[in-house]
This record gives structure tokens, C-alpha cells and sequence, in this order.
């Protein structure tokens, strides 16, 4: 490595051996002892290699059971791994999994002292930053109460706010940066940011990717143990949101339909334009008279691949396909947004829109193109449908389509609201 500090990891991999039968007593032990045990082999971590220089901050991300903990516990020391070799130069503080270590039955303040320890401050340095350490923590009138009487989550702001009272060269943190409640967060950010102005190399495992995009210098992205990608932070958060898909692709290559692959004749073999409706017309969730059929409908990302997941402000178009079997005068599309609660957040058509559609024939599509997605996180659902200007549908499906927005800053909510904050 360049620096004289920071991590490099080199070809890591983790295995967990899972007996298929499992002997707790000693006569279980001994009645097994003359069958074999059959292991069940886990591999948690699979050849992963990257290395983090001084003063960089890099994100892990990927879904649950990715590896991103086990990880951070094998740079810790924690865990010792299968194959591989990771090499730590400097000095080490991981806030993994904080508050481990506390007693219940003592009070605040004792336990302060008492994690005090484990991290490695001397007495004197206790003696002088346990006010520091209740007053972070919020913690001022609970001082003296016994810690099994705190909420779990006033346990572990606790653990944070004695957890940087240490100097270290290098951070680990998994997850902690989420403790608490809105004010808590924000100063759990601001110490993130002055470790950020003092060099510390950080490694920080979240799945606030809004986070991640605003602090972290590269990113590593990790799938079922495997090392996917490892670089710039807004690459690899794309890569994770979107598969990839759409940028190494040749251009010759993609198709129409964003991916699908289908020609128009093989989107009408696969939905037949009337069948669908006569045998759904019992169904609630889609009706219509069949005359125009939504054969298929398409979420593009800014990629033109199809998804079913999107990072909050980017653009999406919605694709819709149809079939008229004959000649329809002035249709109209629309859709129809709502939330997992099933609220109305939005709807439009081409009518409300000012795109008129004379006629259809045939098959075709129509875009909704959306500029950019207004909503921060969560998972929406939409109603796709093609009706005459009175409203008579041609063909409804009521929120037969989904899609999952992942977050891309740091506010609260549903939607975003174009906003900045002045002082005179």
C-alpha cells in the first residue's frame, strides 16, 4: 500500500461448517461418537479483494446475508478467516456490535466505565470524558439508573457515545450511524464528518445508500459472499440498485423494450387481445371491454433496462404496450400511483397531459417518461389503463405493477420537497 496506513484485503474468504445433528450433552457426544457427523458447508465470504488507503472512506453495501458484517468482523479480528489474508496497518476501533458487554444491574455510569475499559482508555481518560459521554448520550437525568431499565435504544447510544471517545487511525461501523432518534442521528453524522476532516480511514457497512453516496469515497458492493464491484461510490450504488445493466451493454444490442427482447408479434402471441379479459372479467383487479388490450407494461431505468427497483431522483418511464385488434378512435392512457397502504398518491393521463392519441391499430406503445422520481423510499404500486375520453375502459389493471424506491439522501418521508433552508 502507499500509506503507511489503512486495510488491504487480499483474496478473503469465510466458511462456516453447520453440523447436521447437534450434540449438546455429553451423552449425545458420546452415543454419536461412532457415526460421523455430517456438515452442511456455508460459504459466507468468497474471495474478496480490495484495499482502503489513508484518510478514504469506503461503503460496503448489498442485500441481507450479503456478507458486509461478517466482513468487517474478520478485518476486526474478530473472526479468523478461511483462506486469504487481510493486513490492518494502524490503530483499530470497530463499532459493530456496540454494547455488547454491558451489565444490566449497573448503573449508567458504571457501565460507562466499565466500556470505557474494553475499548481501551486508561482511567484517567474515563475519569475525564464521562461527563462528555452521559451528556452525548442524552442520558443526564439517568445517570444512576440501573441500565436494564433503558430502552434498547438508549442502551446503544450509550455504547456509541462511549465508543468515540477513542483516537483511532482506522473505523469500522456497521449500522450504528441509524441509532436513535432524528437529533441523535444528526450528531452521530457530525462526529462521521469531523473523523472525515481528521483522516481516519473508515469502513462503513449501511444500507442507507444516501449515506453511503454522500460520505463515502469508493464502494463495495457485495452479493451472496461474492465481491461484485469495488469503486466510485455513484457507480457502484447504480450497479447495485440497477444490476448494471444498460452500460456495458453494446448499443446495437439493446432492445426496443428496454431488455424484454420481444418483437411486437411475439408481445401479441403471449397476450392474446381477448382472452385475457374475458377470463379475468371475474377478477377485480382488471376489467375492460377488450377493444384496446395493455399487453404488457415496462418500468425502464435511466439505463432503458427493465427494474423493478429505483434510486429516489432519478428518471423511470413507464412503457406501456397494446393491441387493438381493429381501428379505436381517441384512446386514452393513463396510470394511477399508489403506496403499500394503498393511498392515492397521483394520476395522469395523455388527455390531462395534452397528448392527444387519434387513433390505434394494431400493436404499439406509449411512454410516460418522469423526469425524475419525487418519492425518497418505500414501494408503490401502480394501475395501468385504456379507456375512452367518457372514462369506459378498455382495458383496467388496478395496481397490478410494483416497483421499490431506494433511498438517495437523507430526508424523512415519502416524497421529496424542493426546499433549502436560509438565515438572515
Amino acid at each position: 500500500m502507499a500509506s503507511d496506513r489503512g486495510v488491504e484485503v487480499e483474496g478473503l474468504s469465510k466458511t462456516f461448517r453447520i453440523p447436521h445433528e447437534k450434540r449438546a450433552t455429553v451423552f449425545e457426544t458420546l452415543a454419536g461418537a461412532l457415526r460421523k457427523n455430517e456438515y452442511e458447508v456455508f460459504n459466507v465470504l468468497e474471495d474478496v479483494t480490495f484495499s482502503v488507503t489513508e484518510g478514504e472512506c469506503v461503503g460496503i453495501i448489498g442485500d441481507n446475508g450479503s456478507g458486509k458484517s461478517t466482513l468487517l468482523k474478520v478485518i476486526a479480528n474478530i473472526l479468523r478467516p478461511t483462506k486469504g489474508r487481510v493486513a490492518v496497518r494502524g490503530r483499530m476501533t470497530p463499532f459493530l456490535e456496540l454494547g455488547v458487554g454491558f451489565q444490566p444491574d449497573l448503573t449508567v455510569r458504571e457501565n460507562v466505565g466499565m466500556y470505557a475499559t474494553i475499548m481501551g482508555l486508561s482511567n484517567g481518560m474515563i475519569r475525564d470524558r464521562i461527563e462528555d459521554v452521559i451528556e452525548f448520550a442524552g442520558l443526564g437525568r439517568f445517570e444512576d439508573a440501573k441500565l436494564k431499565n433503558l430502552s434498547s435504544g438508549m442502551q446503544v447510544r450509550l455504547a456509541f457515545s462511549t465508543a468515540i471517545q477513542t483516537d483511532p487511525d482506522i473505523l469500522l461501523i456497521d449500522e450504528v450511524l441509524a441509532v436513535g432518534d432524528m437529533e441523535f442521528q444528526q450528531k452521530c453524522f457530525e462526529v462521521f464528518k469531523r473523523y472525515r476532516r481528521e483522516g481516519v480511514t473508515i469502513l462503513f457497512v449501511s444500507h442507507d445508500l444516501g449515506a453511503v453516496r454522500r460520505f463515502c469515497d469508493k464502494a463495495l458492493l457485495l452479493s451472496h459472499g461474492r465481491q461484485v464491484a469495488f469503486g466510485e461510490t455513484g457507480d457502484i450504488i447504480d450497479r447495485y440498485v440497477y444490476g448494471g445493466e444498460g452500460r456495458d451493454r453494446p448499443e446495437g444490442a439493446r432492445t426496443e423494450g428496454g431488455g424484454s427482447g420481444a418483437t411486437g408479434e411475439e408481445v401479441v402471441a403471449a397476450q392474446p387481445e381477448a382472452p385475457p379479459i374475458e377470463e379475468a372479467a371475474a377478477k377485480p383487479r382488471r376489467w375492460g371491454d377488450g377493444r384496446v388490450v395493455i399487453a404488457e407494461v415496462e418500468l425502464l431505468d435511466k439505463f432503458g433496462a427493465r427494474g423493478e427497483r429505483f434510486s429516489s431522483f432519478d428518471p423511470m418511464t413507464v412503457r406501456i404496450r397494446y393491441y387493438a385488434k381493429e381501428r379505436v378512435a381517441d384512446p386514452i392512457f393513463g396510470i394511477a400511483l399508489y403506496d403499500d397502504m394503498g393511498r392515492h398518491l397521483y394520476g395522469t393521463n395523455t388527455e390531462l397531459k395534452d397528448h392527444p392519441i387519434e387513433s390505434v391499430q394494431g400493436e404499439g406503445k406509449v411512454d410516460l417518461q418522469v423526469a425524475r422520481i419525487p418519492m425518497l423510499a418505500g414501494k408503490f404500486f401502480l394501475t395501468v389503463a385504456a379507456h375512452t375520453r367518457d372514462g369506459k375502459p378498455y382495458d383496467w389493471l388496478d395496481k397490478q405493477y410494483s416497483f421499490e424506491v431506494v433511498p438517495a439522501g437523507r430526508d424523512a418521508g415519502i416524497i421529496e420537497v424542493p426546499c433549502r433552508w436560509a438565515r438572515e
